[in-house]
């Protein structure tokens, strides 16, 4: 593993543990070099995917573009940090198994929307307001006239 600070090849792991999901496993190391200390961590991946986006183009599957786009849609909300780690780590797992190497963006979009609908209110309509491109206030109240009286998760 490659020092952050000097880039020196050599790095010694120092301690190892897996994290609360036991999906990834958390590393700190010391730079041999430097003396620098930082932490890694590592996943299992079972295959590569490619996302298929709706103009065509290909793009590889990123973890962390789509644990962004859940902070953002919970941002300010009372929502666990572990529990967004945990949603992203299912949806990963969900497309992975799929047994599919190409996967279309919009399945991408639903399972998100599925798991924030599960999550919480706000950050459901938020996530769907980008998703679906509300372009008008009467887009935001057809959306909320669809789900009102649906059974929200509310934590």
């Amino acid at each position: 593993m490659r020092c952050p600070f000097c880039g020196h090849d050599d790095t010694q792991v120092k301690d190892s543990r897996p994290t609360e999901d036991g999906a990834t496993i958390r590393r700190r190391r010391q730079c041999l070099e430097c003396g620098a200390r930082f932490t890694t961590f590592e996943r299992i991946q079972l295959r590569e995917l490619t996302v298929v986006k709706k103009s065509g183009s290909r793009a590889p599957f990123d973890r962390d573009k789509l644990a962004r786009s859940i902070e953002i849609a919970v941002r300010k909300r009372p929502v666990d940090p572990e529990r967004v780690e945990r949603m992203v780590s299912g949806i990963q797992r969900r497309l992975e198994s799929m047994g599919e190497t190409e996967i279309p963006s919009t399945v991408i979009g639903e399972m998100v929307m599925e798991a924030l609908r599960n999550l919480d209110q706000v950050a459901y309509v938020r996530f769907a307001s980008v998703y679906r491109n509300f372009r008008e206030a009467k887009d935001f109240e057809q959306f909320i006239e669809q789900i009102d009286g649906a059974s929200f998760v509310d934590d």
